[in-house]
């Protein structure tokens, strides 16, 4: 197994056949008995070798793939839409066509769909990983000579390029904001805590409530799903505390949504009665009531960018790993009660 592939040689080895029998059964051909296929695709499982249907396809016509894969971790979350909008921005303009699909957080489904594409010929991958991905699940991709790309979310360790926003700094902006407007317990709401951008979110946030002298409470940090109904649950579980903050900075925008369904229903109306900071800026935040305050890290712009990494790899022959960190910034809007609090100054 040079340079970590397997071959059809060795699996024709590991089965104690001939090479012509596996690619038989690679075929799917009647001719070879059932007994065979089984001890076939037995030595197959065992030494994690992938059909690549597409490239035989290919090597037949010698045509080169032109499929890019993007996976991504919740396509409920209209960021991730968004961001594969920005990826068919550019791979179509490149003569490329991406394979979209959506893991649910499962790392099971998340293995699965890789090595479909695997199957299909891609000629590249762009994935935001589900939770528990670590970096050897990367490590068959690397081997193969695919070039991947991780967005979203950071994968220390994966010998593979990546982009990710600059998760510390957009937190911290959020604190700064909410505190300049007088706040003093700002609570940090969302987010599953065995994630990369959690971690980062979550420094940022703590760095900065120390930064303006409000000190950690970690009482203040209630994680739930990145999602608009893990949102409301984490603000029913922040309000139910004896001293509850009057301000919070969410996981990202799909929680903050939630948040402001949560304040609602117990008769609250974001941006007046309670602050609220989102991230991510994404395309409902600057049409919600109220309008969202907002991280904005600019969705479309990230997926461009992860396609403009992975085509640059394609386009050289080789896999080069290039990590970037994309830039954000703070975007005020009615959610976090600032020009309620600009009237009455002016008021005053």
């Amino acid at each position: 197994m040079a340079g970590g592939r397997v071959t059809v040689i060795d699996i024709a080895k590991a089965a104690g056949v001939s090479k012509s029998t596996v690619s038989l059964v690679l075929q799917g051909s009647p001719l070879v008995n059932e007994g065979t296929r089984v001890k076939v695709s037995a030595a197959m499982r065992e030494l994690g070798y992938v059909y690549n249907r597409g490239a035989a396809t290919l090597r037949q016509t010698g045509a080169k793939s032109k499929i890019i894969g993007v996976v991504v971790n919740d396509l409920t979350n209209s960021f991730f839409a968004e961001l594969a909008v920005g990826v068919d921005m550019v791979v179509q303009s490149a003569g490329f066509v991406q394979f979209l699909s959506n893991t649910s957080e499962s790392i099971d489904r998340q293995r699965e769909v890789i090595a479909s594409m695997r199957e299909h010929g891609i000629s590249g991958l762009i994935v935001s990983p589900a939770r528990a991905t670590e970096a050897a699940d990367f490590k068959p991709l690397v081997a193969a000579g695919i070039p991947v790309v991780v967005a979203v979310r950071s994968l220390p360790g994966a010998k593979v390029s990546s982009i990710v926003s600059d998760n510390h700094e957009g937190t911290a902006a959020a604190v700064r904001h909410l505190a300049s407007l007088g706040h003093r317990r700002i609570s940090f709401l969302g987010g599953f805590p065995n994630t990369a951008v959690f971690a980062e979110r979550l420094t940022g946030y703590r760095d900065a409530v120390v930064e303006v002298g409000l000190g950690f409470d970690d009482e203040l940090i209630v994680s739930s799903a990145p999602s608009r109904a893990g949102g409301a649950d984490a603000i029913a579980r922040t309000m139910a505390m004896g001293n509850p903050p009057t301000a919070a900075v969410c996981f990202n925008d799909a929680v903050a949504f939630g948040v402001c369904d949560g304040l609602r229903a117990r008769g609250m109306e974001p941006g007046r009665d309670f602050a609220v900071v989102g991230f991510d800026d994404v395309i409902e935040a600057q049409t919600a009531v109220p309008a969202l305050t907002t991280i904005s890290v600019d969705p479309q712009g990230m997926g461009r960018r992860a396609a403009q990494l992975l085509l640059k790899q394609i386009n050289a022959g080789k896999v080069e790993a290039e990590n970037v960190t994309a830039a954000v910034r703070l975007v005020v809007r009615e959610s976090c009660g600032a020009a309620q609090r600009k009237s009455r100054e002016e008021l005053a």
